[in-house]
C-alpha cells in the first residue's frame, strides 16, 4: 500500500470521501465479541474502510437485513484431493462461502517436485479464491515408500524465503520429531529461522511424545479423532482443527469437546474434500451447519470458520468484518441455517447465489502431466505366498484414514498362494511404484473394503502416489494397472477382463482437467458400478479408502510398494503370521 491509497483508505473511513461500495442495512457478524452489529460496510480498493451507518458508495447495495459475515478460511486442505486443479477448485469452493485456503499441493509434489508447486502457484492466479500454499514438510512422506521426488532441507531454503509458500506444512513424520532425527531437525530449523509457521500431524500421539512434538514448534493438529485428543492438544498451546472431509468426519465427534473456554483454539477444516462432497453437501459451510446441528452457538461456529483460523494462520488481514481488513465477506439470510448467497473477495462480487461469476480461465497443465512410468510389470508380481493360514489384513475403518491390524484365516492354494474367498471379505491389495520404472510391487492383503468380483485400481496412493489395486483375481487386477499406465493414471474399474468403468485423471495422475461437474458425474458413474458390480461396500469411498490404504503416516496397518507397515512402529512386518 502507498501513501495515496493509505490517506483514501482513512478518508473513506472518516466518511470525508465516498467508497467503491457501500453494502447497506445489514446484520454484521461481529467475530471479535460474539455480538451481532447494525449498520453500512463501505469499501475502498478491496479494502473494508468502514462499518457503521451513513456511508456513501459509487455503488450502493441494501441488504435489507440480511448479515454480513468475513469469507470463510479453511487451515488445511489438499486441492488435488478434489480431483479438480485448482482453478476449478476455486469456481466449486468461493460459491460456497470459502474465500481463502491454506493448502498443502504435497500430492502433487510427490508426484512432480518442485515444479509441481510451481504448477499449483501459476494455476492459483487464475481463480479469486486466495490459494496460498504451504510447503510439503515430507516428501516422501516416510522412508518406507517410493515417490515421485525427495525435498530435503536445502530444497525448502528458497521457496520459503521467496514466499511461494507460507511455511511448512503438515510434519506426518512425527516419530522423526518425536526422535529428534537430523534430517527432521534440519527442516524445522529451516522453517523457525525464517519464521514461518510449521502444520501438525500427529495422529494417537500422547503425553511426553506429544510435548516433544509440540516443543519442536509444531502449531496445530487436523489428525484428531477423539474428544481426549482434542482436549490435551488445546491444553499444550495447539489450535485444533475439526476436519469434516469426504471420508475423515471428524467434526461431530469431537464438537462434544468444544466449549466456550476453547473454542478459541478450534478451527474448521476440510483436509480431503472431492469436488462431488463440495457440490453436494459444501465445504466449511457445510460444517457450519454441522455445528449448528450440534447446538454449538452460529457466531461461535462461524469464528471456528473465520477468526479463529486468520489468527491460527497468522492471516492478520482477514477473518472479521472491521477496518482496515480485506473486503472477504459472505451474505447470507437464515442464522439458524447457513447458506451463502453472494460472496465478495476484495470488494468485488465472484459468487451470487451459488454461480461463479467472476472471469475463469486455465493454467497450462503441460509441465505436470505423463507422470505415470510402470516399469517391469507382469502379472506374476501380484502372487502372495503366505507360509500359513494366518495373515495380516489392513482392516478398513468407516469415515477414517486409520485402520486396524486384523489377523485373518485366509485359503492357499497347493504351492501356498493366497486365494480368494467370496465367503470372506478379504481380497488381495497390491502397490505399484508409478514414478521412475522399478517394478517394486508389494501384495498384502485388506479387510472389509467389500469387493466380491473383478478389481479396482487408482493413481491417488496417499501419500506417494504409487498405483494402488484390489481386487479378487490377478487376471483383472492386471488389466487395471495397464489400464491405468495407458490412460496415465486416474481410475478404473474391470471384470471379468474387460474394463467396465473409468475416470481419466491426466494431471499428475491426480486430477481431471474437466470441470467440476462433469468430474462429479464420472465419479458417480465409479461410485455406483463399484457398488453395484464389484460389490464395494456402500459405506466406504471407493476411491479415496482405497487411496488411504497406502498413507503410511496414519495408524495402524498401511501398505506402500516397499512392504506392509505397522505405523505404530514404523517398521514393515510380513503379511504371514506364523508358519505350518
Amino acid at each position: 500500500m502507498n501513501k495515496s491509497e493509505l490517506t483514501q483508505l482513512i478518508d473513506v473511513a472518516a466518511g470525508r470521501k465516498i467508497a467503491d461500495l457501500v453494502l447497506k442495512n445489514g446484520k454484521i457478524v461481529d467475530v471479535y465479541q460474539g455480538d451481532i452489529l447494525e449498520g453500512d460496510v463501505a469499501i475502498i480498493d478491496g479494502k473494508i474502510a468502514g462499518i457503521g451507518e451513513d456511508y456513501e458508495g459509487k455503488e450502493t447495495v441494501d441488504l435489507k437485513g440480511k448479515y454480513i459475515a468475513p469469507g470463510l478460511i479453511d487451515p488445511h486442505i489438499h486441492v488435488e484431493s478434489s480431483y479438480v486443479t485448482p482453478e476449478e477448485f476455486g469456481r466449486l469452493l468461493v460459491p460456497l462461502g470459502t474465500t481463502t485456503v491454506m493448502a498443502d499441493p504435497h500430492e502433487i509434489v510427490n508426484v512432480a517436485g518442485l515444479k509441481g508447486l510451481d504448477y499449483m502457484m501459476e494455476a492459483a492466479k487464475h481463480t479469486t479464491l486466495d490459494i496460498q500454499y504451504m510447503l510439503p514438510s515430507c516428501v516422501p512422506a516416510t522412508n518406507m515408500e517410493n515417490a515421485g521426488a525427495v525435498l530435503t532441507a536445502s530444497d525448502m531454503v528458497s521457496p520459503l524465503e521467496e514466499g511461494k509458500a507460507s511455511g511448512l506444512a503438515e510434519f506426518m513424520d512425527f516419530p522423526g520429531v518425536i526422535h529428534a532425527q537430523d534430517s527432521v531437525i534440519e527442516k524445522l530449523l529451516v522453517a523457525r529461522n525464517l519464521n514461518k509457521r510449521i502444520d501438525g500431524h500427529s495422529p494417537l500421539v500422547s503425553g511426553k511424545e506429544l510435548n516433544a512434538y509440540i516443543a519442536a514448534g509444531v502449531k496445530n493438529d487436523h489428525e484428531c479423532t477423539t474428544v481426549e485428543e482434542l482436549q490435551e492438544r488445546i491444553s499444550r498451546g495447539m489450535y485444533v482443527f475439526l476436519r469434516e472431509g469426504s471420508v475423515t468426519q471428524n467434526l461431530r465427534t469431537l464438537l462434544q469437546g468444544v466449549t466456550p473456554q476453547n473454542a478459541r483454539r478450534c478451527c474448521l477444516c476440510g483436509d480431503d474434500v472431492q469436488a462431488k462432497t463440495m457440490l453436494e453437501k459444501g465445504h466449511l459451510d457445510h460444517s457450519i451447519r454441522i455445528c449448528i446441528e450440534e447446538n454449538v452457538d452460529p457466531i461461535t461456529a462461524i469464528q471456528m470458520a473465520t477468526i479463529n483460523t486468520a489468527e491460527s494462520c497468522q492471516l492478520f488481514d482477514r477473518g472479521a468484518v472491521a477496518p482496515g481488513l480485506k473486503a472477504d465477506l459472505v451474505i447470507f439470510s437464515d442464522f439458524n441455517h447457513f447458506v451463502v448467497e453472494q460472496t465478495y473477495i476484495d470488494g468485488k462480487l465472484v459468487a451470487n447465489q451459488g454461480e461463479y461469476v467472476a472471469p475463469f480461465t486455465k493454467a497450462d497443465t503441460t509441465s505436470v502431466q505423463s507422470s505415470v512410468h510402470i516399469g517391469d510389470f507382469s502379472k506374476e508380481k501380484l502372487r502372495l505366498k503366505l507360509d500359513s493360514n494366518k495373515a495380516r489384513a489392513i482392516e478398513v475403518i468407516q469415515t477414517e484414514a486409520l485402520t486396524n491390524e486384523a489377523i485373518v484365516e485366509v485359503e492357499r492354494n497347493d504351492v501356498g498362494e493366497f486365494v480368494y474367498n467370496p465367503e470372506k471379505p478379504v481380497a488381495k491389495i497390491a502397490v505399484v511404484e508409478r514414478h521412475k520404472n522399478t517394478g517394486n510391487v508389494f501384495v498384502g492383503l485388506l479387510k472389509d473394503y467389500g469387493i466380491q468380483q473383478g478389481a479396482i485400481g487408482i493413481s491417488i496412493a496417499h501419500d506417494s502416489h504409487n498405483v494402488i489395486v484390489t481386487g479378487t483375481n490377478d487376471e483383472d487386477m492386471a488389466v487395471v494397472i495397464e489400464s491405468l499406465k495407458q490412460q496415465d493414471g486416474g481410475v478404473v474399474l474391470v471384470n471379468n477382463g474387460e474394463v467396465i468403468c473409468r475416470m481419466a485423471l491426466p494431471v499428475g495422475g491426480l486430477m481431471s482437467n474437466l470441470s467440476g461437474e462433469e468430474v462429479v458425474t464420472e465419479q458417480s458413474k465409479v461410485d455406483r458400478v463399484a457398488r453395484e458390480v464389484l460389490g464395494i461396500s456402500e459405506d466406504v469411498d471407493p476411491i479415496m479408502t482405497l487411496g488411504f490404504m497406502s498413507l503410511a503416516v496414519i495408524p495402524t496397518l498401511k501398505i506402500t510398494d516397499l512392504g506392509l507397515v505397522d505405523v505404530r512402529k514404523f517398521e514393515f512386518v510380513p503379511v504371514s503370521v506364523g508358519g505350518n
